[in-house]
């Protein structure tokens, strides 16, 4: 139940948030909005005040804002043909229609900056394992010792001490470490290792052979530092969300890695019972994914608007009528293409956890 509550929360504000952008900047440039909507589908419950009806529907994975003009409105008066979607110029388009993935890509590094300032669990550099037949195990270290620093410099938290291997080269690294009361200095030669990344590609890096203790630490920021690390933090979200999709298209990283609404339910409830920082990180992750999926120049998406209006005001004509509905009918069999298999995934991946959770709400 805490994954299904902790769903609705995630996908209400990341669609809150996207339809907002899209809702202010129809505002700012004097659009009429008929509707807000979070979710598709049938009103589940709304209220209306001035123009806009704001909705809750009931299919939760999405929603929209229905301006005057838009979807193919003929019969307009002259009052409202001057308040049309369509009657703007294709700047003013343009940036109603990327507000809405802008402004999750905005949430996200708001959130980011929150995150860093509230405190980021972080592990030191005390050793839990040195795995046998390891350069580490053959130069003497133990577990429980704890890395001071490396080549020189002083190093305290584990991700410190193990970018500085990943980045040696396979070239002898000098270690200063504590052992109990005693300082112990040491050298080290890296061996290569070959794993998958993130992304799931097959790639080798240097490695020493020791395992952290999981010994954690909350790091806090002041504003100044949340602010940096934060930008830093959203740049390197969009920069592996762009690769995967990248690495998805030339095949280096498997379709079965796609996930859809099962996924994100019980990674929803994992992060919740976790605490509300990684229930927030993870939150502010899913905003990334979805501003730039939405910013893909797909067709039924806002990239694919966006690539009509552009086109519109290259060429100062827009994209012919017909052109669009055939585009628009690609762009749904893409989507729903998508949507069968992140859900065929979702089964395939989680069908034990499916049958259970079935039996307990059906007694």
């Amino acid at each position: 139940m805490l994954s299904v509550i902790s769903a609705i929360v995630v996908l209400g504000v990341l669609i809150f948030v996207h339809e907002l952008g899209h809702f202010i900047f129809a505002k700012l440039f004097g659009v009429g909005v008929e509707k807000f909507s979070l979710g598709f589908g049938t009103k589940i419950v709304g209220i209306k005040r001035g123009e806009t009806e704001y909705l809750i529907s009931a299919f939760p994975l999405g929603g929209y804002v229905k301006m005057i003009g838009e979807g193919g409105d003929t019969e307009l008066s002259e009052a409202d043909k001057a308040r049309s979607f369509m009657e703007k110029p294709p700047l003013q388009r343009i940036a109603i229609v990327a507000a809405g993935p802008l402004f999750n890509l905005l949430f996200a590094y708001v959130v980011f900056i929150i995150v860093f300032m509230i405190g980021v669990p972080a592990a030191t550099t005390k050793i839990g394992e040195v795995i046998k037949d390891k350069p580490a195990a053959r130069i003497g270290l133990k577990a429980n010792d704890v890395v001071t620093a490396i080549n020189g410099k002083p190093v305290s938290r584990w991700d410190e001490f193990a970018k500085v291997i990943a980045e040696s080269g396979g070239k002898p690294i000098d270690l200063q470490v504590r052992r109990g009361n005693v300082t112990l200095p040491f050298r080290v030669v890296p061996e290569s290792r070959t794993a998958k990344n993130l992304l799931g590609e097959t790639v080798t890096s240097p490695v020493i052979g020791v395992v952290a203790a999981g010994e954690m630490v909350t790091d806090r920021f002041g504003p100044a530092d949340a602010f940096i690390k934060g930008s830093a933090q959203t740049w390197n979200v969009i920069k592996i969300t762009f690769l995967s999709l990248v690495k998805l298209i030339e095949r280096a990283v498997s379709v079965e890695n796609i996930g859809g609404p099962i996924m994100i339910a019980v990674m929803s409830g994992q992060q919740a019972a976790a605490g509300g920082v990684s229930f927030l990180a993870f939150m502010a992750l899913l905003s990334v994914n979805l501003g730039v999926l939405n910013l893909l120049p797909v067709p039924i998406l806002d990239g694919g608007h966006l690539f009509f209006y552009l086109w519109e005001l290259v060429f100062r004509k827009p994209v012919s009528q017909k052109a669009r509905e055939i585009a628009q009918q690609i762009g749904m069999f893409l989507l729903l293409s998508l949507m069968v298999l992140a859900t065929y995934n979702d089964i395939a991946r989680y069908w034990n956890d499916i049958v259970k959770f079935l039996k307990n709400i059906t007694g």
